[in-house]
């Protein structure tokens, strides 16, 4: 519409409300308002001081002027009033789920902060995870594995197809990139005396790191794309069309992040004498993030843990009862371990991290963030530091065959 017409209706909320601002009774500080109005500190011109924002406070301050009932009190313990929800929604999610979703199988893990779905095929269950995803939480599926194609994802497969292929292979024991053939990478993924060797002897720690990614999966592996489509978890969230996954509905003129999907591929710590490292470091993904765990191989050769050796590894960690159960059950194939933390305790992660760089004589310049740069795995000894120095708790999970987890944008994790 032409720029006159526009003006007149109004482009933003705040034009609206600025519009009508002469009609409603400014300055009030009756006793029975909510929220006084707001003025500013700063010199401005006129009398008062008073600004387009001061104005849009006082016609909120109005409107909630308004709504309280006279024989209430205004609540003005904002804080706690706010603080005191999330247990309220906490307490509703376990104590009601039972009743609510009785037709939904899952549990709840790591002390009931993640909720597992352990029914992949169930059409309802969206339902509880919106009820566990408005509070941040990271949520597991299983059996994902089952509606995928299993021959496309085997390691001998994607080498047989792709083995011709350049790209950039990580080795996790000193972070030195490498461009190389793909097939050396798939030859040691399960064969041990196929791999790399590192300086002072030791089998080298690989990671083909995001490759292909984006538009580069879907042009170079069409059919794993495809597959790997139709089998999400949860569609309504995480397909690309699905009515609840907010950033396949932005408008064009937004800049999307990077949604995917990528593949990532790594060789096993239990194959390498050191198990204080990972194969991805913590940090933080800035956008909402589901992995599915397509393929699991079991490495031989010379050294390597046999796979009760394997399930002692990850006994060792402070585990869920349920995920110890898993563990026991021959059909389950477990192949990755996850250390998570909720956003909420960045800030001190990020000190601790600080605090144990200066210990060990590290340099931490101003501009350095271990968290953004990806700098630290935080081994079984640092994360006990962890929670006896500042209270900051590990959610131990493990990553089975067919495990889809799904981490909301500012959770911390490590693989």
């Amino acid at each position: 519409p032409p720029a006159s017409q526009n003006n007149e209706q109004g482009s933003t909320l705040r034009d609206l409300l600025t519009t009508t601002a002469g009609k409603l009774r400014l300055g009030s500080t009756d006793a029975g308002i909510a929220f006084a109005p707001v003025y500013s500190t700063g010199t401005a011109s006129g009398k008062s001081g008073r600004t387009m924002p001061n104005i849009l406070d006082d016609i909120i301050a109005s409107v909630v002027e308004n709504k309280i009932p006279p024989n209430r009190a205004p609540k003005i313990n904002v804080k706690s009033e706010v603080k005191d929800e999330p247990k309220a929604d906490r307490k509703c999610i376990q104590d009601d789920c039972s009743k609510r979703y009785s037709d939904i199988q899952y549990s709840w893990i790591c002390d009931k902060h993640v909720l597992w779905l352990r029914d992949h095929k169930n059409s309802n269950n969206w339902k509880l995870f919106k009820e566990c995803w408005k509070q941040g939480r990271p949520v597991l599926v299983s059996g994902m594995h089952k509606k995928m194609n299993f021959s496309l994802w085997k390691a001998d497969s994607i080498s047989l197809d792709f083995g011709n292929q350049q790209a950039d292979i990580l080795n996790c024991k000193d972070s030195i990139i490498s461009n190389t053939n793909v097939k050396e990478f798939w030859d040691g993924f399960e064969d041990v005396s196929k791999r790399q060797k590192i300086k002072n002897g030791e089998t080298a720690l690989l990671k083909l790191k995001d490759w292909p990614s984006g538009e580069d999966f879907k042009a170079m592996m069409p059919a794993r794309y495809e597959d790997l489509l139709k089998s999400l978890p949860l569609p309504e969230y995480c397909s690309p069309e699905g009515k609840l996954n907010l950033a396949s509905h932005l408008p064009g003129f937004f800049v999307r992040p990077d949604l995917g999907p990528r593949l990532c591929s790594a060789y096993g710590v239990a194959a390498t004498k050191d198990h204080d490292i990972g194969t991805t470091n913590l940090h933080i993904e800035v956008s909402d993030v589901v992995n599915i765990l397509v393929y699991v191989g079991i490495a031989k050769g010379n050294g390597v843990l046999s796979k009760s050796g394997v399930l002692k590894k990850f006994e060792e960690e402070d585990l869920d009862d349920l995920l110890r159960k898993r563990l026991k059950d021959s059909s389950e194939l477990p192949g990755a371990l996850w250390h998570i933390y909720a956003g909420k305790d960045a800030d001190k992660i990020r000190e601790f991290l600080q605090k144990i760089a200066k210990e060990q004589g590290l340099e931490v310049l101003p501009e350095h963030d271990p968290i953004r740069d990806q700098s630290w795995y935080v081994n079984k000894k640092l994360r006990q530091r962890l929670l006896e120095e500042y209270g900051v708790k590990t959610c131990t999970v493990i990553q089975f065959l067919g495990d889809a987890i799904i981490l909301p944008a500012g959770a911390l994790h490590q693989v």
